[in-house]
C-alpha cells in the first residue's frame, strides 16, 4: 500500500482525531463507531508506513509523521470543499473566519469585537467556539480554527511544542483579582489576605489536565473548600453576588459583572499575572481577515487603558 490508497474518509478521520484528541470523541463527532475510526487510522498508518498517533493516557497526540500528513490533509480537504462550493455556485466564503476563545474572553473581548465589526459594516463572517487551551490548540493544528484567544501565566511559554511553532501575539496583560460579595468584610477592606481566604467557600470549575481548579486562587494554602462548581464565569459571578462563595476573576470582566460583586486585591502572596494572546498557525494559505484581528486588538487596547 502507499499514499495512492489513502481515502478522503481517512483524511477526515485523521483531522477529526487530531482535533478532538481521542478516538472516542472523533467517532462521536463523525457519527462513526470507535472501531471504525480505529480501522481508518490503522489503514492510514499502513498506507503511509508510519505511526500517526502516539497513544497516551487519556487520549492521543499526532506524531511528527501525523502532523506532516495532517497539514496536507487539511489543505486537500479545504481545496475539495472550495471546489464543491464553486461547482454548486455557492459564494466563496473567503470572509469566513473561525475563532476560538477561552471561557472568560467571550463575554467582553469577543462579543465587543463582533459588535465593532457590525458597526463598521464589515463583510467578515465569524463563527466562534469556546474551549480549553489544549482543545483550542488541537483545533488550530487540525485546521478547524483559524484564530484562538488563549490565556497564559508566567513564564508564558508557547501553547504547545509541535512544529511549526504557533504564531502568538500578546494582546493584553491583566492581574487576577478576587471576586467577593459586595456586603462582605473583604469588600469593606478592599483587600483579602491569602491566609484569611483559604477557609472560605469557593466557586470553581474544572481546569485542564494538570491545571488547578479555575476560580480558586493559585497556590492557596491548604485544600480549598469547593462549595459550588460551574464552568461559566458569569454563573460563578452571580453565585458570588448571592453570597454563596468567592472566586477568582479578571478586572477585564468589569463591564459585565453583576451587581453585588466587588473585585479586591489578594495580599500576602505574589500577584498573579495573566496574558491574553491571539494565536494562529503561521503556515495557513490565507491570513485571517485583518478586520477581525484589528477589532480584537482595539478591544484589548481599550481594556488595557
Amino acid at each position: 500500500m502507499g499514499m495512492a490508497d489513502v481515502t478522503l474518509v481517512g483524511l477526515r478521520v485523521l483531522r477529526e482525531v487530531a482535533n478532538r484528541g481521542t478516538f472516542t470523541a472523533a467517532a462521536h463527532s463523525l457519527g462513526y463507531t470507535q472501531s471504525a475510526v480505529s480501522r481508518q487510522v490503522a489503514a492510514l498508518e499502513q498506507a503511509t508506513g508510519a505511526r500517526l498517533f502516539d497513544r497516551l493516557p487519556g487520549g492521543v497526540r499526532p506524531t511528527g509523521a501525523g502532523r506532516a500528513l495532517l497539514r496536507h490533509a487539511v489543505a486537500a480537504l479545504d481545496a475539495l470543499e472550495a471546489a464543491d462550493r464553486e461547482l454548486r455556485g455557492v459564494q466563496d466564503p473567503a470572509s469566513l473566519v473561525k475563532l476560538g476563545y477561552f471561557p472568560a474572553a467571550g463575554a467582553v473581548l469577543v462579543a465587543d469585537a463582533l459588535t465593532a465589526l457590525r458597526r463598521e459594516g464589515s463583510r467578515v463572517r465569524v463563527t466562534t467556539r469556546e474551549g480549553s487551551t489544549p482543545a483550542l490548540v488541537r483545533a488550530l493544528r487540525s485546521g478547524t480554527l483559524d484564530l484562538a484567544l488563549l490565556t497564559s501565566r508566567p513564564p508564558h511559554r508557547s501553547p504547545d511544542t509541535d512544529a511549526p511553532p504557533l504564531h502568538v501575539e500578546p494582546l493584553l496583560e491583566t492581574r487576577l483579582a478576587l471576586a467577593v460579595p459586595a456586603d462582605s468584610r473583604f469588600a469593606d477592606r478592599g483587600t483579602a489576605d491569602v491566609e484569611d481566604i483559604a477557609a472560605q467557600p469557593w466557586i470553581a470549575g474544572p481546569g485542564g489536565a494538570g491545571d488547578p481548579l479555575l476560580g480558586v486562587w493559585p497556590r492557596l494554602p491548604g485544600r480549598p473548600r469547593i462549595a459550588h462548581t460551574a464552568r461559566d464565569w458569569l454563573t460563578k459571578l452571580h453565585l458570588v453576588a448571592s453570597g454563596a462563595g468567592i472566586t477568582t476573576a479578571t478586572p477585564a470582566l468589569l463591564p459585565v459583572v453583576p451587581p453585588g460583586v466587588r473585585f479586591v486585591e489578594v495580599t500576602g502572596v505574589a500577584e498573579e499575572v495573566r496574558r491574553i494572546s491571539l494565536v494562529s498557525l503561521p503556515e495557513r494559505d490565507t491570513a485571517p481577515p485583518a478586520a477581525l484581528v484589528n477589532a480584537l486588538r482595539g478591544r484589548a487596547a481599550t481594556l488595557a487603558g
